[in-house]
């Protein structure tokens, strides 16, 4: 008797004629993550996807691909012939783990017919199933509201008994919705950004801009860790580490203090696009939100967008930092993003910025400088990592 991880998917099943497209990419992304766990089986059946294992290495299963996008829950589950019999016995077992690991009272048993030969329709199953526990374990009651378990039964051409629905992150399979290059600081909002633009089925790249040796190697370091995080949910990651410090000199030494912060961000998008159509990107993501700093005023953004012609994806734009705290913890990179280290937007950092920029005057600042020269220099030195989930 095999284990078995039913994977379940959620907006897949909207896709129509496309469906079988996307189902492909995710049982594509599922075989990746488990390849080294002895091959189990991978497949799809009757609109549902199975990994079907022999080695008791289940859990390890789905540890790794609950978090591949595009999977709402999993269920571990023995799969075993269409039998009354058979079906009890591993209700019981059901029952009876929960009582030992919960202490449960209530329970309720929901049952799916998709076999319609079997004798017995989902109602009676249901009763047949509860009568028996009932008579089995005498301190239970059925609540069918509020249940401390439920015992989830399906019977198909075979049969599953399980009681844990382990959710997933669902969204849309990698792949499935282009490429795009966000610019991945040391902080806590733009690693969010790009796991938010990830889960709807856009393959991610990274930039990153430094101001080495203005900041450490351990600031660095601290990026590369949340790109090694992030590569759990993308399969890999190919970060691009940038010195911006030439150009931040250029700028302080020929434009006014007070435009700095705008000017750096222009150059870091000018430079950012270029990368990203290089590598076939058709975007760049951000983690800029509404007000937060100087840089990310309605105004600031304006001057920003205006650096670009490519599309610039904002999914934090306009939540609340304990809202972006929040995905940061569950994907493990806040405590990563609040370690002390400097970035490249602390170098040269003005007194006084300037927080409602005008368009006209920025552009007449950029005019004292060699665009070419130095967008061509910064990405000439550019430094090229490829991170990988085997490298965690």
């Amino acid at each position: 008797m095999n284990k078995v991880v039913i994977v379940r998917y959620g907006e897949i099943s909207l896709k129509g004629l496309n469906r079988r497209f996307f189902e492909d990419k995710l049982l594509k992304h599922i075989r990746i993550a488990v390849k080294d766990l002895g091959r189990p089986r991978v497949y799809k059946e009757h609109s549902r996807l199975y990994v079907e294992t022999e080695n008791g290495n289940e859990h390890e299963i789905v540890s790794r691909i609950r978090k591949i996008f595009g999977i709402v829950s999993v269920s571990i589950s023995d799969k075993f012939e269409v039998n009354m019999d058979l079906i009890k016995e591993k209700v019981k077992e059901e029952i009876e783990k929960g009582i030992k690991n919960k202490g449960i009272k209530t329970f309720k048993i929901e049952t799916r017919r998709a076999d319609k030969a079997f004798p017995m329709d989902s109602l009676e199953i249901n009763r047949e199933l509860g009568g028996y526990v009932l008579d089995t374990f005498e301190d239970l009651n059925v609540d069918v509201h509020n249940p401390d378990v439920v015992v989830y039964v399906e019977i198909r051409n075979t049969s599953f008994v399980y009681s844990e629905k382990i959710p997933g992150f669902g969204g849309l399979p990698l792949g499935t919705n282009g490429k795009a290059m966000v610019l991945l600081s040391g902080g806590i909002d733009s690693p969010v950004a790009a796991w938010l633009v990830g889960k709807r089925g856009v393959q991610i790249e990274a930039i990153h801009f430094h101001s080495y040796p203005f900041t450490s190697d351990r600031a660095k370091e601290k990026v590369i860790e949340l790109a090694k995080t992030l590569s759990i949910y993308f399969g890999k990651f190919r970060m691009h580490s940038i010195n911006l410090l030439p150009i931040q000199k250029e700028i302080n030494e020929k434009c006014p203090e007070e435009q700095m912060t705008i000017l750096a961000r222009r150059y870091m998008m000018k430079i950012a696009e270029r990368v990203a159509l290089d590598r076939g990107c058709e975007a760049l993501v951000t983690g800029e939100n509404i007000g937060q700093v100087a840089s990310q005023t309605m105004q600031s953004l304006n001057c920003t967008n205006n650096a670009v012609s490519m599309p610039v994806f904002r999914p934090l734009i306009t939540m609340d930092k304990m809202e972006i705290v929040d995905i940061a913890k569950k994907l493990d990179t806040y405590e990563t993003s609040i370690l002390p280290y400097e970035d490249c937007c602390t170098v040269f950092l003005p007194k006084r910025p300037v927080t409602k920029p005008r368009l006209e005057n920025i552009l007449l600042s950029e005019e004292k400088l060699d665009e070419e020269k130095l967008i061509n220099d910064a990405i000439n030195s550019i430094e090229v990592d490829d991170i990988y989930l085997d490298e965690l």
